[in-house]
């Protein structure tokens, strides 16, 4: 079995949206939140999604999917405080279930919507081969290692570089038992799924994804996923 686990908590303080959280910016008529989890909802290998969503929002969400049909989302429940707080109760409520058959967790920023179902397929693939699946991007640019506000302390080797994105996946068993150790040592503000399983020091293995596979946090974020979107919808058209 595979689940997706979507985290929708954060507010968009970076958007400068005073009332409506960024994942619920419309893009063609269409929430952001939406166009990400059609990528899931279409997907055969999906069975089942799980949302984290800012609280106050839970209610508009639910009106969403089902205005978009979605029907394989099986658990909504609040955000917490973090990203990663979000992502242990999504965790959480997955596990109530469906900890007996240690499903395949894809776990997803809502407002990343530039995926595709190769990348999906090939996430789930590398957890059921390798046990994890991270998905990154090669880096185009030249790292540097800042020495304070002023000097370059080193230069990184650009080939030894990626940029973490998502989907980032899982057995729901070991990515849960390391919420919990991860809560245990006192770290609840982890910045990824990543970051969590290598404090347990469990290998983390990296899948390919594409450099589109951006997640909207700025104006300007929102700006180029219009423009990606369009082209590809006109890819789609005219071939």
């Amino acid at each position: 079995m595979n689940v997706a686990l979507i985290f929708a908590g954060g507010v968009g303080r970076r958007m400068n949206q005073s009332a409506l959280p960024k994942q619920f910016l419309e893009l063609n008529g269409k929430p952001v939140i939406i166009h990400t989890l059609e990528h899931f909802q279409h997907h055969p290998e999906i069975d089942a999604i799980a949302i984290a969503c800012v609280e106050d929002w839970i209610d508009h969400l639910r009106e969403l999917l089902d205005e978009y049909g979605m029907t394989k989302v099986r658990w909504l429940v609040p955000g917490g405080a973090t990203g990663q707080l979000s992502i242990y109760n999504g965790l959480k409520a997955i596990t109530a279930d469906l900890e007996r058959t240690n499903p395949v967790v894809l776990i997803h920023d809502a407002v990343r919507p530039l995926i595709n179902a190769d990348l999906i397929s090939r996430n789930i693939a590398s957890v059921r081969e390798l046990g994890s699946g991270v998905t990154c991007s090669v880096v185009k640019e030249t790292i540097l290692i800042a020495d304070g506000d002023e000097y370059v302390a080193e230069i990184t080797d650009r080939a030894q570089t990626r940029i973490a994105r998502a989907p980032q996946s899982f057995l729901l068993n070991d990515i849960y038992q390391g919420h919990i150790s991860a809560l245990e040592r006192g770290f609840d503000d982890c910045i990824d799924s990543c970051s969590i399983m290598q404090l347990g020091g469990h290998p983390v293995r990296l899948v390919d994804g594409p450099h589109e596979n951006i997640k909207i946090t700025t104006p300007g974020d929102f700006f180029v996923f219009r423009a990606l979107h369009e082209a590809t919808q006109n890819q789609q058209i005219f071939g």
